[in-house]
């Protein structure tokens, strides 16, 4: 369910918050549904038990999860109900989007150009996660 690429430069953690939060977004996790556990997480994404266990508390404090000792972790939240209120996401993204085109833009980069890679990109997310 989650996929992650060794090769590619975006530190293995970061990937693995994306991918679950991309998977809670789109349904395919939904609230109260059980991810796996670190122990198995790790072996399947073939990655350190303490990667896993750090993405996890990341996620549990920002009220994604909730992991009940004993039983599991669990989806509690949209990552996006749990972050931030309406108007605090819109500034956010904003800021964010506004730093990525500043730093795309220092890098020869085009605004066309930033667009046209994420909607290429948008697309190949779409089919990989159907």
């Amino acid at each position: 369910m989650f996929h992650i690429d060794a090769n590619h430069p975006t530190p293995l953690y970061a990937q693995l918050e994306r991918s679950i939060r991309f998977a809670i977004a789109t349904g395919k996790l939904r609230i109260g549904e059980q991810l796996p556990t670190v122990r198995q997480l790790a072996v399947d994404l073939r990655v350190n038990a303490n990667t896993v266990a750090k993405v996890y508390a990341e996620l549990e404090r920002a009220g994604v999860v909730e992991t009940r000792r004993g039983v599991g972790t669990f989806v509690i939240a949209q990552p996006e109900e749990s972050s931030f209120g309406r108007r605090d996401r819109e500034k956010h993204l904003r800021e964010l989007a506004d730093h990525f085109i500043a730093e795309t833009g220092t890098r020869g980069f085009s605004l066309d150009d930033v667009i046209e890679h994420l909607h290429s990109r948008r697309k190949k997310e779409m089919k990989k996660y159907g």
